[in-house]
């Protein structure tokens, strides 16, 4: 079964890439990284999982969750 968590990040060849996780191919590869930002969570919203977005440096610098569960807990 696939996972419904889709990562972006950048390519070695300085394009950008939405792919679910455990997947041998990326979903789509895109010139910038808002465009594969988009797909990403496109993909994650559809599926019902989590977009993930990697800076340069390969670190999460954002993510979202589309499960239907905030695993956030804060009232207000």
């Amino acid at each position: 079964m696939k996972s419904p968590n889709v990562w972006t990040k950048q390519r070695p060849d300085n394009t950008w890439q939405a792919k679910r996780e455990g997947a041998s191919r990326a979903s789509g590869v895109f010139r910038t990284q808002a465009e594969a930002w988009d797909k990403s969570r496109e993909i994650a919203k559809r599926e019902g999982g989590e977009a993930f977005l990697c800076n340069r440096g390969g670190q999460i610098r954002e993510r979202n969750t589309y499960t239907g569960h905030d695993p956030r807990d804060i009232q207000g």
